[in-house]
């Protein structure tokens, strides 16, 4: 919708810019593997930005993104344009894109050896970003102008955007200190060092005909924050003189006590998350109304899938606009669309009334367009049919969430505190598991899976088609456990795993063998680089129908001497990397797959594995942004794993497995699942995670990841012993195991067989060294 004087504004914060059937992924990894060129990769992305400007322009939408599209992550492409690389990915003859890559993902080939950077959840999502480093010798300069670069891209196609840019204090906040830098260094004293190139950025847009340009400052929704109202004043005032109009971005949370500065910045646009953070908007009304800024309402969510309740959505429009009139407010998404598929329109395999219920990113564009036409008193009778179908699938909606499982409700009912405990403490279980389990000192294992080749994507493919059978399907996956047990034994590992051959995804997985929960077919969203995944949908009361893993990790077991270790995702993690109900509660969710992993954990043991991991990579990013709100989700998110877990012999060995988040603030809860074993990853994060392990201290045991496997990057058997060497420095040798960061699914079997070859090596040298 074009906005004039006399109509209200709308706007999207777009990104999925990967393409309706992962366009950019493929070209990504054809790169990656020399099948096409740099040329030809920057001619895929172009097609994908010109098809994703040109649906939201067809849907309406009037302020339209652009810059925020990215090869890998958007946060590195902001680190790269502002020069901000560390020096190990300098000096190798790399072209600046294979710099980028090498910073993403590492690189070792032709000569250079160098790891991925650090990378860690964004906010509160299962996205990844990759961490910027900083130090007092950072020379910020601007490579390349990534978001001129953009907006020039689509006014060449006629389409007017408004530019989109990753804020300073965000950038700044949101990074770390590199190793070189100086004891006590904080990344926010380079505010004045990093403003001029800002400055020339905001200068360029602004001579080049953007009127408006999206600074996002997500960290405003955080409590530290708090402590930079000197630096945002600083900031904003040394770049509004220079800047097209400046629409300061914030989401994913409220501002609360922020908004007493923020109201003050020499900004022309404030944008909120209603989604989000809902009860702030009669707080925010009346902090702006006495001052020019224009405030942007993000009404439409850009994190659940669910259809917008149009009418509710206009009551809240309605309430700002008669405050601040039509001129100052603007319709928009909550946030961008990056944790949203691209578009309903392709799925064929709901049915009319699932698919009646849902909306992706697309849809919702045309959901804002609709919301800001009816603000601006639309006569159109296709805008008045859009609001009559949008309120009749509302309450077909209400009314199917009306109906329950009634068994399901009365076994959460009857949840009593002695099922969240186990039967003996962890000092007298760690005695019985040593004796049932018989491991080595420093003992070996993996995370749970192991390459998903191209040959089973294929064979899984086949089966979905029905060109082959499940007695077909079934030999190979068979076969494909077998190689798996016998390459662990060939090498040493101890607690082995079955290598989950027969699982699309480890959620997905178990919301295919349970009830509530539906599924997409092209339901994308990005969860780091070119990963991607196709989260479940709860859409009514959860429960198991029957044994969802015995079969395999039953089946692997027989295969061998060696113990196994069952496989399972937590409920917190199944819970957080699905789309929930928007109707019920979380913690109701949480506790129904609570109860059906219970009942999977206690027919694994009947089954005779002797141990089992419940893997929980989603507990700190399910954490609320304020603290305050922390003890209301820690009250249900720990006892839900406490009771899928607790229903077994002292003799079976929990795991849990977490992964790529700041753990020091919560490391007393995770403390208190109690799992007799946790691994989490930390050789990413330069190991920083000892100095937590240091502080707070640990009674179970526990495996730091000695290498990161989301690069293809190879560790060296001295590398790892070297990590090992400090872990002992901090942990008592009697709780410490061995293992790799993180599952290993997105590798190859080459790079795995010789990163699990010297980590075995790795962990014989420990136990002469530590005898």
């Amino acid at each position: 919708m074009v906005h004039g004087e006399d109509s209200i504004a709308n706007d999207d914060f777009a990104r999925p810019g990967f393409g309706a059937n992962r366009e950019v992924k493929k070209a990504v990894e054809a790169y990656w593997a020399g099948k096409i060129s740099a040329d030809e990769l920057t001619k895929a992305a172009a097609e994908v930005k010109k098809a994703s400007w040109t649906s939201l322009k067809e849907r309406g939408v009037g302020l339209i993104p652009s810059g925020d599209f990215s090869l890998y992550d958007h946060v590195l492409d902001h680190s790269a344009a502002f020069n901000v690389i560390p020096k190990r990915y300098l000096g190798h003859n790399l072209s600046a894109l294979d710099v980028y890559f090498a910073m993403g993902r590492g690189r070792q080939a032709d000569g250079v050896d160098v790891p991925a950077s650090e990378m860690k959840k964004w906010f509160d999502s299962n996205y990844h970003f990759v961490v910027p480093e900083f130090s007092d010798e950072t020379d910020f300069k601007l490579n390349f102008n990534k978001a001129l670069e953009e907006f020039n891209e689509a006014k060449a196609l006629g389409i007017a955007t408004r530019p989109v840019v990753l804020g300073p204090i965000s950038f700044l906040t949101l990074g770390k200190a590199a190793k070189d830098a100086k004891p006590g260094f904080q990344p926010i004293s380079l505010l004045p060092k990093v403003l001029p190139v800002y400055k020339q950025l905001l200068a360029d847009l602004k001579a080049a005909g953007a009127e408006w340009v999206q600074v996002d400052e997500p960290v405003l929704v955080l409590d530290s924050a708090a402590y930079l109202e000197r630096q945002y004043a600083t900031a904003y005032a040394e770049l509004a003189p220079v800047s097209p109009k400046i629409l300061l971005a914030t989401y994913y949370g409220r501002l609360d006590s922020n908004l007493s500065f923020v109201a003050k910045l020499p900004v022309a646009g404030l944008h909120i998350d209603l989604d989000r953070g809902l009860k702030q908007l009669d707080e925010v009304i009346a902090a702006v109304k006495p001052t020019p800024i224009v405030l942007s309402l993000g009404i439409v969510s850009g994190r659940n899938i669910w259809k917008a309740d149009l009418q509710a959505g206009l009551v809240l429009g309605q309430k700002a606009v008669s405050v601040l009139g039509l001129d100052r407010v603007i319709i928009a998404t909550s946030s961008s669309l990056l944790h949203t598929p691209v578009t309903i329109a392709a799925e064929n395999k709901l049915t009319p009334a699932q698919k009646d219920w849902f909306s992706f990113a697309l849809e919702k564009a045309t959901e804002v367009s609709v919301l800001a036409a009816v603000l601006s008193g639309s006569q159109d009778s296709a805008v008045a049919s859009a609001v009559e179908a949008n309120k009749a699938s509302i309450t077909k909606r209400r009314e199917f969430e009306r109906t329950s499982d009634d068994a399901v409700r009365k076994r959460v009912a009857s949840i009593t505190p002695d099922m969240l405990e186990r039967k003996s403490p962890f000092a007298v279980r760690k005695e019985v598991q040593a004796k049932y389990l018989n491991l080595p000192k420093f003992p070996t294992t993996t995370i749970g899976s192991f390459p998903q080749t191209k040959e089973i994507r294929t064979a899984r493919a086949k089966l979905n088609k029905k060109e082959i059978s499940e007695v077909e399907y079934e030999d190979f996956i068979k076969k494909e456990v077998e190689h798996v047990v016998r390459f662990q034994e060939r090498i040493g590992l101890d607690l082995l795993v079955h290598g989950e051959p027969e699982r699309n995804d480890m959620v997905q997985y178990f919301g295919e063998q349970l009830e509530g929960f539906v599924f997409t077919q092209n339901g994308w969203v990005q969860s780091y680089g070119s990963r991607y995944v196709r989260p479940p949908i709860i859409v009514s009361d959860v429960s198991r129908p029957g044994p969802m893993t015995v079969k395999w990790s039953s089946y692997a077991q027989s295969l061998t001497s060696k113990p196994m270790k069952g496989m399972l995702t937590g409920p917190v993690t199944i819970l957080n990397w699905s789309f929930p109900r928007a109707d019920v509660s979380r913690e109701l969710q949480c506790m129904q797959l609570a109860l059906a992993l219970r009942d999977e954990v206690v027919d694994l043991e009947k089954a005779g594995i002797k141990a089992v991991q419940v893997d929980e990579p989603a507990l700190r990013e399910g954490l609320p942004l304020r603290k305050v709100d922390w003890e209301p989700y820690l009250k249900w998110a720990l006892p839900s794993f406490k009771l899928a877990t607790a229903g077994v012999s002292d003799s079976l060995q929990t795991h849990s497995h977490f992964c790529y988040s700041d753990f020091d603030d919560i490391f007393p809860s995770i403390q208190a699942l109690d799992a007799d074993v946790i691994s989490i990853e930390a050789s990413k994060s330069d190991m920083k995670l000892l100095k937590t392990f240091k502080q707070y201290g640990y009674s179970n045991q526990i495996g730091p990841g000695v290498y990161d496997i989301h690069s293809p990057r190879v560790p060296g058997e001295q590398e790892i012993k070297d990590r090992v060497a400090d872990m002992l420095a901090i942990l008592p040798d009697d709780l410490l195991f061995i293992n790799p960061d993180c599952g290993l699914k997105t590798r190859g079997w080459k790079e795995t067989e010789t990163s699990l070859v010297n980590l075995v090596n790795a962990a014989r040298w420990a136990r002469q060294t530590y005898a």
